[in-house]
């Protein structure tokens, strides 16, 4: 899709903030997401720091070769605080004391901040929470209010994005919130396939209950179904028949509607109407496209066609996306 292509050309600087002792799977949950996303292409160049080049983690080993906490950003970087598995009091530990100075004086204007887990009380005692739409892990929510009384604090959901803040819940959270991270910054198919390569759940929801219709129904692992949901979705406009997709499974036309069904949990022409509609609701919102081109570009027969289907994913008509 040229607007995925066209938001991948420019890197962001993605700087990993290290507060020991550190919760190893805040940190390498998230690291590895981004790691493997960049190494297929995705827009990220990877920045781990902390107070010193060497912190302790959770499981007993350390860390060595951190970069120093930077004085400056590059421009719309994006900061991510790992939770740490203890929580100094204010004063008490000067590693806490330094990043919790650096996250209120560093960043600037048009830098992401995102924390995972305990993360989130480093940005309360910087100032980074207030009046913020935050979650952290549950154990930590009545201190995260305390630390920070005007945060919106939220106890249902994985991870919440309040614009240029992200919080996350306690620890394989923060693997959601980088596969979210994945899908902003590049697209939803490069998220969907680092959460299969990583053998995990693909889940979006944070503050949204919804799925993005690109990472629905793939909470399966069928290698066959997986095949057919990739070609659909780098050309969801294209008039596929079971033929040619049963061709792209290596499997017969009945045997792919039943695998389909049964590891996807929908249709094979229902899945790629949701697609459809996604790719039209796109194109209502990035361009002056009329209502009859977005419907040809997206893949619909007709306008009718295309209103008809769309009223069964939207309760308001298409322009008033």
């Amino acid at each position: 899709m040229a607007i995925a292509a066209r938001r991948m050309t420019r890197k962001t600087s993605v700087w990993f903030v290290l507060t020991p002792p550190v919760l190893m799977l805040d940190y390498a949950g998230p690291a590895e997401v981004l790691r493997l996303a960049a190494s297929c292409g995705g827009p990220f160049e990877l920045h781990h720091c902390a107070p010193s080049p060497r912190v302790a983690t959770s499981i007993g080993t350390s860390i060595d070769g951190l970069e120093p906490l930077p004085p400056a950003l590059p421009p719309e970087s994006l900061v991510i605080v790992t939770g740490p598995t203890e929580i100094a009091a204010p004063g008490a530990s000067p590693t806490f004391d330094a990043v919790t100075h650096w996250l209120k004086t560093v960043p600037k204007a048009g830098t992401r901040i995102a924390s995972i887990c305990a993360g989130a009380v480093l940005l309360a005692r910087s100032g980074r929470l207030a009046g913020r739409h935050c979650t952290t892990h549950h154990g930590l929510l009545e201190l995260l209010k305390v630390t920070e009384p005007t945060a919106r604090v939220r106890d249902d959901c994985l991870f919440v994005d309040d614009g240029d803040i992200l919080t996350s819940a306690g620890i394989t959270a923060g693997i959601d919130l980088s596969l979210y991270l994945v899908e902003h910054y590049a697209n939803a198919r490069l998220a969907a396939e680092i959460a299969r390569r990583l053998v995990v759940y693909h889940r979006r929801s944070g503050s949204d209950t919804q799925l993005s219709p690109w990472l629905a129904y793939r909470n399966h692992m069928h290698p066959a179904v997986h095949r057919v949901q990739d070609a659909i979705a780098q050309d969801p406009a294209h008039a596929w028949t079971i033929a040619e997709l049963a061709q792209v499974a290596h499997v017969s036309q009945r045997h792919l509607s039943r695998l389909f069904a049964e590891h996807a949990g929908i249709s094979i022409l229902g899945y790629q109407q949701r697609l459809r509609v996604a790719r039209a609701q796109q194109f209502l919102q990035r361009t002056d496209f009329t209502v009859e081109r977005v419907a040809e570009e997206a893949g619909f027969a007709s306008v009718r066609d295309f209103r008809r289907v769309w009223r069964r994913y939207h309760e308001t008509p298409p322009r008033q996306i």
